[in-house]
């Protein structure tokens, strides 16, 4: 209950982030990887790795000065070095390949990966096409799944709620991103899409675990009015109309206390894997647990301090006595 008495501060609070992350994206923006934008990806490990600027003048002397080069380390922890160039051709990649090889002791390609510039843009229209049907999916099955709960606010609400905190999730792994573009070089492909999807199909779990406890709630305190209705030159029709019997956001404090305990729990055995594997993982998949991580962080706090809230909000918003017992609170 506290969460719904509080809600100003919590609703405050996740503002706030929103708008962190915002001016986090639009400021720095994101290091699209070759999955979106095209290119040629060159990894080359060393036993004893050379500097960075040996590396760079190599590419400067075979025309690719705008090429990009990052330190990182291989599948064995091997230092090496990820070079991000233009597609390249296959005699381009030989000489390239030769030359950063000679560099260093030890030295090895241990990964090249090519992307046309039509695959690219292919592959980021399709992940936006994925995002967004996953978001519309999941308002018609909210609103399939709250069908004839109208009290104090119709079944859509929960999912456009819904969607509204599906967004504060996504937004914050992506200024993560960012940041960790920013810092480290890191780059948005393929395997972050995934990381996302995975954080959507986590947060609306948990926020609709909590939401169908306060439809529950909601048929277990409510009592149905009957009565006949008749348009003008349409047949006579029943008419349902619900009153409940308890403050609205009573109810839905009740139903946030009582899958507290599992929302935490899930939470915490959620992080304690994925935290083994950004530890233990390559260096592939340390980024994307690091993405997971900070989306299961979001999804967690806004499935609790946000949805419930914002649902309240809302409702009160329409006019609703949600804090104290109004014996005219119909769905409208």
């Amino acid at each position: 209950m506290f969460v719904i008495i509080k809600r100003k501060l919590f609703l405050g609070i996740a503002a706030v982030v929103v708008l962190v992350s915002l001016m986090v994206v639009g400021v720095f923006g994101l290091n699209f990887g070759i999955d979106f934008t095209g290119g040629s990806l060159t990894e080359v490990s060393y036993s004893t790795a050379p500097d960075k600027s040996a590396v760079e003048a190599v590419l400067a002397a075979q025309g690719l000065e705008t090429a990009s080069v990052r330190l990182s380390l291989d599948e064995a922890d091997r230092d090496a070095y990820i070079i991000r160039t233009r597609d390249l051709t296959e005699p381009e990649r030989v000489a390239l390949s030769a030359a950063v090889v000679e560099l260093g002791e030890g030295g090895e390609i241990s990964r090249f990966t090519s992307i046309g510039p039509v695959i690219g843009q292919e592959l980021r229209d399709k992940a936006v096409w994925a995002l967004g049907m996953v978001m519309g999916i999941i308002v018609l099955y909210v609103a399939y799944a709250f069908a004839g709960i109208g009290t104090p606010v119709r079944s859509w609400t929960y999912g456009f709620v819904t969607i509204l905190v599906l967004m504060h999730d996504v937004l914050i792994p992506t200024a993560v991103m960012s940041l960790l573009g920013l810092w480290m070089g890191a780059e948005v492909d393929v395997l972050f899409v995934m990381a996302l999807l995975a954080v959507l199909g986590y947060s609306v779990n948990d926020t609709i675990v909590i939401f169908d406890r306060v439809r529950e709630n909601l048929v277990q305190n409510r009592t149905e009015h009957k009565r006949m209705v008749q348009e003008v030159g349409e047949l006579e029709r029943e008419e349902i109309t619900y009153t409940l019997t308890r403050p609205y956001a009573e109810l839905v404090g009740e139903a946030v206390e009582q899958t507290l305990a599992r929302s935490i729990n899930t939470s915490i055995t959620t992080t304690v894997a994925l935290v083994a594997l950004f530890i233990l993982g390559g260096a592939v998949t340390q980024t994307f647990a690091l993405i997971l991580l900070a989306g299961v962080i979001a999804g967690t706090y806004s499935s609790i301090c946000i949805a419930s809230p914002l649902v309240v909000a809302y409702a009160k918003w329409r006019g609703v006595a949600v804090d104290h017992f109004d014996s005219t609170n119909e769905a409208k």
